[in-house]
């Protein structure tokens, strides 16, 4: 079991999440003690932002980018794992910040990690001990058919590869050709988990528990639905994502930025 998590960074997007960043982030620190946290903020009108950067303001585990508009979860993430890199850490977590994704679920996620050639431990919903809580019958039905879908198209045999609470290591990060990825919704999760799979490296899933937000707005849409359906037919109609985008390796000490992005 680690015990320390200097080399953890846990990547949080926002956008309008004023009334969950707060409570998150501490549970974050609490669960894993000396993580860092990133929270990627775009330039939320309901003041998620600043509240982000009080939380840096008083813990230096605790940084804040600020892109300039809504960009989406797949730029704030890709942007989030260059930084990562080019910081030297060696596991990037995904973490919603709406409090669906239970920090208490980290440390067991991270364990799962550094067993020998694992390149993504996925939070899943649908593995034994996995579950949902607060969901409709109908949004189970559709999160299950759609992960039913994606196994039938592509090669994941994943049970929840449309989950958003993932570590990812160093290494896979670092074979993979980020500026490739296509996806801005969350079809970004699918595939993610494709370019993985072609590494060769293990995916493996922790079950947790998905609780629906309390608070806030959900960001799930037609359009995100469509997307990730489209995208989804499209890699297992022509095996687009069947194949790794791979390139050398990054230097582990190589700093990466972002042209329109602070980070405080």
């Amino acid at each position: 079991m680690i015990t320390t998590y200097s080399a953890v960074l846990v990547c949080i997007p926002t956008y309008n999440e004023s009334a969950n960043i707060e409570s998150l982030v501490r549970r974050a620190l609490d669960a894993v003690p000396g993580a860092s946290i990133l929270i990627i903020d775009d330039s939320s009108p309901d003041g998620t932002g600043d509240i982000a950067d009080g939380l840096a303001s008083g813990n230096p585990l605790v940084s804040v980018m600020h892109r300039p508009a809504k960009s989406g979860l797949a730029t704030a993430y890709l942007d989030a794992f260059r930084y990562g890199l080019g910081k030297g850490y060696t596991r990037m977590v995904e973490m919603d910040a709406d409090g669906s994704h239970a920090p208490e679920h980290l440390p067991a996620m991270l364990a799962a990690s550094m067993d020998a050639g694992v390149g993504l431990v996925i939070g899943s919903r649908y593995v034994p001990g996995g579950r949902t809580e607060g969901w409709p019958l109908s949004r189970k039905i559709l999160s299950k058919a759609g992960n039913s879908y994606v196994r039938l198209l592509t090669p994941l045999s994943v049970r929840d590869a449309t989950a958003g609470y993932r570590v990812f290591t160093d290494d896979v990060l670092r074979s993979l050709d980020l500026g490739s990825v296509t996806s801005r919704g969350y079809s970004f999760q699918i595939e993610m988990a494709l370019l993985v799979s072609a590494t060769g490296l293990r995916i493996m899933e922790v079950p947790i528990t998905f609780r629906e937000r309390e608070s806030g707005t959900s960001k799930m849409s037609r359009a995100v639905i469509l997307e990730a359906l489209w995208r989804t037919t499209v890699w297992g109609t022509t095996g687009r994502r069947g194949r790794a985008s791979a390139r050398p390796p990054l230097p582990a000490n190589t700093e990466s930025t972002h042209a329109e992005s602070t980070v405080m």
